[in-house]
């Protein structure tokens, strides 16, 4: 199994990789994005380690059943041969209806077949009010929009 592009990456071949990523994500199925990564791929989210993509999938069916009306935007942040560093903010809503704004901080490194064997994200929660929020979806085609610093 393969998912280009392939390292060693270039400046847009990165970016393609971070854009295919967030739009995986924004699927919000756990099997689907799960095959982004290797089948012993190793994990930090948080403070949760993982091992494998049956714990991905596991993972990802806990995280989106909790973060309701998720949607995400991924951002280039620097990148070497096989390894990108991306930024990312995403926002959601819990069971009680509270908006939440997610910031945070990747690093990947990928097997020469394109798929991704690590992932270490760092992640912050930071409570908005519902009108606070500006992703509310997918990006339309062509939207390069960058990521606010707020």
């Amino acid at each position: 199994m393969s998912r280009p592009p392939f390292p060693p990456f270039t400046p847009e071949t990165a970016r393609q990789k971070v854009q295919a990523a967030e739009d995986g994500w924004n699927t919000r199925d756990p099997e689907k994005v799960a095959l982004a990564y290797t089948e012993d791929t190793v994990w930090r989210n948080r403070d949760e380690f993982l091992h494998g993509r049956d714990e991905v999938v596991a993972f990802l069916t806990r995280k989106w059943e909790r973060e309701q009306d998720y949607a995400l935007r991924k951002e280039l942040w620097a990148f070497t041969d096989d390894r990108i560093a991306v930024r990312f903010q995403y926002e959601w809503q819990d069971a009680e209806g509270r908006t939440w704004r997610s910031y945070g901080n990747e690093n990947w490194e990928f097997t020469a077949e394109g798929l991704m064997r690590r992932r270490e994200a760092s992640i912050n929660d930071v409570p908005i009010a519902p009108e606070e929020r500006w992703i509310l979806g997918p990006r339309e085609d062509g939207d390069t929009t960058p990521l606010p610093l707020q």
